[in-house]
This record gives C-alpha cells, structure tokens and sequence, in this order.
C-alpha cells in the first residue's frame, strides 16, 4: 500500500473478516457502539465556531442573568449546566487541560469528539473494545513520542519573548495584539526570579474601565480597581492590611434581628450603643495595629470617620475577584465581620495612583515571591476588558511553561496535520487493529485544521487538499490562515510543546476511557430513601422518631 493515505470511509474494509463475524454471532451489533458519542458530539457543537483565532463568540447568560459576550471555550463550559455524566468528563478534562497550561480548552474538547467518531465506526466493524483500547494506546504513544522532533524553534535565555506569546495571545476578540503580548513579555522578564524561574504569581492583573488597549501599562507591585474613601489616602512604611467582604460600619440594616422599641428614650438608647459598638470594632482594628483596610461592600460614614481619627486607610473595592487574589497575595483572611484578623497581611506601602480618568490602589513589596508588577489593561466595554485580560494569563502562563521547557511547535493545524501524515504512513503498513486504528487517529486530528479552516471561511475542501499535498511533499510548517494556507515560521504562529503534550494526553485519556463504557447506569433511589429526604411525610416522621424499631422490623 506504500504511504497511501486511507479515508474515513475505507476503515471498515480493513476489519471486514471481524465484521462478518459479528454478524453471525446472535445478540452482536449495535451492543458495540459508544454510548457517549452523542453526548459529546453535542457539547463538542458549541465549542467548535468557537476554535481558532478566528472563531466566533458567544453571548451567555448566567444563573443571575448577567450576559456575558466571551469566544473561550473555559469560560462557556463553566457556564454550561450539563446533565450526561460524559459530557461532564470531557468538560472536566478541558478545564483541567485549561487550568495547568492555561489554553487548549477547545482543543481537547474537538480533538475527544473526532476520536470518538472514529472509535464507534471501528467498533461498527467489529473490532472488540480491548484490541480498540491498545491500539488507540499505541497511537498516542507514537503520537507523544513524534511530537518533540517537531519542535523546530526555541526560546533562548535572554531572547525577547514576546514573539513567542504573539500567537498564544491572539485571540479573535483581541485587537493590539502586538502591543499587549510586548507589554507581558516585558512583565514576565523583569519578574523573573534570580536563578531564572518564573512563577506567574508575580505579575498581576488589573482591568480598568475607559481609554483603549493602547492605554493599558505596567504599574510597580499589585493594583487593584478601588478609590481610598477617607482622608488618609496613603501609608508610605509598615502596612498591615485587614480585608473585608462585608460593610464598613453598623450591621446590615436587612439583617433577621429585629430591635422592640416602645419609646424615644429607648430609640436614643438603642442609637448610642449601636455607635459605641461601632466605634469599638474600629477601635480593635487600631489596636491590632491594622492601618489599611480593603472592603468590598458599602462604607459607612460614621465608620469612616472612626477610621480617619485613627489614621486608617479605607479602600473601598470594586471587585470581590481581586479582594480574592489580595488575600491570597497577602495571606490574610477575607472578613466577614469588623474584627482584626488573627495575622494581618504585610507589604511596604499603599497608596493611590492616578490613571486618567480613573485610579488604582497599588501594593507594593520588597519581599521575594509576591508581585512584582501589575499590568493594567484599560478598555471602553467589560467584553473586551475580560477578553484581554483572558489573553494577557495565557501569554503569562506560556512564558511560564517555556521558562521550564523552551520549545514551540508549528501552530495553525501545522503540528496536527504532521502528526496525521505520520500516523498514516504507519498505519497503512501495520497489521492487525493497530493498522486501523492509526488511521483513524490521524483522521481524527485531520479534522482540527479542518475546523480552522472553516471558521476561517475558506474553502475547506480545497484547502485540505493544498495542505496534505504539501505535507505529503515533507513541508511541515503549512498552516491555515486567514486567507488560506500558510507558512507557520513566516507568520510567527507557534504552539508551547507543554501545552501541545498536554492536551493530546488529556484527550487520549478521556477516550480510553470511554472506549471501556458500554452503557450508562443511573441508579434509583430507595422509597425509604425518598421518605427520609422528605420529612414532612408521616412515614418519614415515623421512621425518624422510631429507628430501631422499623430496622427490626426490616430483618424479620
């Protein structure tokens, strides 16, 4: 058969004595088939326009009715409320796919449903789970041992990387691409630690409403969106900061509790303890020396005033996410009530800083591992603001992944389309399942650059054909681009190898996995399981209020 490449179609051709076997054997046939292939090919549907830099984007609503306008394929599965248990496996590999190298989230997820594809049309002809299960296994050991030799460039030490994060970060709802990916490039490089690692904990995120992406810079230490509300609106030396996620002042006028007054003298009363209490909580913070509190929730004018008199700084927070990140920068508690924190967070100093139109509250450090920089990205609408900052971890977390290994493959669907080649020269020689099963393998990554293509709105036929010509021709920098195909050296379009790694294995995974599922058992609950989970029912309060007896009476 020499390196012809066999399609889709022919598989069962190759499996054809199993497959007349099958068919003599009563009770065999459609017993093969995947039971999570629909399932998968769904969630698979949404993410798809999605894929690529020029892919589409999606308006999502939430549980609280909040729509959001993002094209990540991370943050609509999160949004996703998905009931089959393999849709919720496949979502789970992506997010983790997403969470150690911060990109490749479609990518696992298109890449598990045309293995999928694949695999059901091999069980179709016949071939038992567990050859389909070893040979997929060889498959993706030949594929993750193929991968490092087509890894063609390589970040050096002191080389500027911010071509390397260019096409990481370009995305198709970001403009200024080439601006942002030098401005991480130059907060990754002056963050670095003094032996040459990286941890990406050091540089910081902070988004602004107003101005453009031009606008967006570098500020000293970590930034938060917030406004001191106080007259003390700096501490230069010895910060201690407490944060809180609740008012700054008296308890919440909503709350259950309910004050029983009968006359003025006892509404006077009532007053001047609920302000003596007042000022004791801020006094406490003064005496546990805390001199910076950061709250996300309303502030109280006469709790304001106590903290001025006790030369407090109060940052009133716009969102809860950063409060988050400071605790964790910080180590202190997010607070629940006005109480000094048992350890309260440390830096240097805090002051206000003037952006425009806007201003940010800095913290900055001279400790080592705690940030070193914020880059702050400013932006007319929320939708882009959260677009960029979505482009700005993944250009941190590649620089993060090249600083432990340096190497970048071809990206566009280059890498995919030489792995398939390669997989198919193979398969086609090979005997027994593995033969087939390589070429279905290399079917299924075929259908990644597809994809692009077709997102791209180019002819994907024709475009297919250029590119497995070429790939054939051992040219394997050929890509799709925004016109067609391209060189993927020329235009500086590179994937990490970690990321690339990753993902394969992730997806191999899932798959094996759900070559094994046969079907999918949902277990019913007990009647005197419902009974007890329904108190209010005679039988249950019965049950409950007599235990011993009713066990007894079960084993008779």
């Amino acid at each position: 058969m020499g390196s012809r490449v066999l399609p889709a179609l022919e598989l069962p051709q190759r499996l054809r004595p199993s497959l007349e076997d099958s068919r003599r054997a009563p009770g065999r046939g459609r017993e093969n088939l995947l039971s999570s292939v629909a399932a998968v090919r769904t969630l698979a549907s949404v993410v798809r326009p999605c894929y690529g830099p020029l892919g589409r984007q999606k308006f999502l609503v939430t549980d609280s009715g909040a729509t959001v306008c993002t094209g990540h394929a991370a943050a609509i599965l999160r949004a996703l409320r998905l009931e089959h248990p393999a849709a919720r496996l496949v979502r789970d590999a992506a997010q983790t796919q997403a969470e150690v190298s911060g990109d490749g989230t479609a990518f696992v997820v298109l890449l598990i449903e045309a293995l999928l594809e694949q695999a059901e049309r091999l069980l179709r002809a016949g071939l038992p789970r567990t050859q389909l299960r070893e040979a997929y296994a060889a498959a993706r050991n030949e594929v993750l041992a193929t991968l490092p030799s087509l890894a063609v460039r390589s970040l050096g030490p002191l080389e500027d990387p911010s071509w390397a994060l260019h096409s990481v970060m370009n995305t198709h709802s970001l403009s200024h691409t080439n601006y942002l990916s030098k401005l991480v490039a130059q907060a990754c490089w002056a963050s670095k630690e003094p032996d040459g690692s990286f941890k990406p904990e050091r540089v910081g995120v902070c988004t602004l409403r107003g101005g453009t992406l031009r606008d967006s810079h570098l500020l000293p230490g970590l930034a938060i969106s917030g406004e001191p509300r106080g007259q003390t609106t700096v501490v230069l030396t010895g910060a201690r900061v407490a944060l809180f996620v609740c008012p700054f002042g008296p308890a919440n006028l909503n709350a259950p509790a309910t004050a029983h007054l009968s006359n003025p003298n006892d509404l006077t009363k009532f007053m001047t303890e609920s302000d003596q209490l007042l000022e004791k909580q801020v006094a406490q913070l003064a005496v546990g020396d805390i001199n910076v509190a950061v709250v996300w929730g309303d502030i109280d004018k006469k709790a304001l005033t106590l903290a001025d008199k006790h030369g407090i700084m109060v940052i009133q927070a716009k969102s809860r996410k950063e409060v988050a990140y400071l605790s964790e920068v910080l180590g202190t508690p997010l607070l629940t009530h006005l109480l000094p924190p048992l350890e309260p967070g440390r830096c240097r100093r805090v002051y206000r800083q003037e952006l425009g139109d806007t201003a940010a509250v800095l913290f900055e450090w001279e400790s080592v591992g705690t940030p070193a920089l914020t880059l702050v990205l400013r932006g007319a609408t929320a939708e882009g603001l959260r677009g960029a900052e979505q482009a700005v971890h993944h250009g941190i977390d590649a620089y993060f992944q090249l600083c432990q290994d340096p190497r970048l493959l071809p990206g566009a669907g280059a890498v995919e389309m030489a792995l398939a080649r390669m997989l198919s020269d193979k398969g086609s020689k090979l005997e027994g399942p593995n033969g087939p099963a390589f070429l279905a393998f290399a079917q299924a990554l075929r259908s990644l650059p597809n994809t692009l293509a077709e997102n791209a709105g180019l002819g994907v036929s024709q475009v297919m054909a250029e590119m497995s010509a070429l790939h054939q021709a051992g040219n394997f920098l050929i890509g799709v681009g925004t016109e067609g195909i391209i060189n993927v050296a020329q235009e500086g379009v590179w994937d990490t190898l970690m990321a690339k790694t990753q993902g394969l294995q992730a997806a191999a995974e899932a798959v094996l996995q759900f070559v094994t599922v046969d079907e999918i058992v949902v277990a019913k609950r007990s009647p005197l399981h419902q009974q007890v989970s329904h108190p209010d029912s005679k039988k249950a309060k019965d049950y409950l209020s007599h235990p011993k007896k009713k066990i007894l009476q079960m084993y008779k």
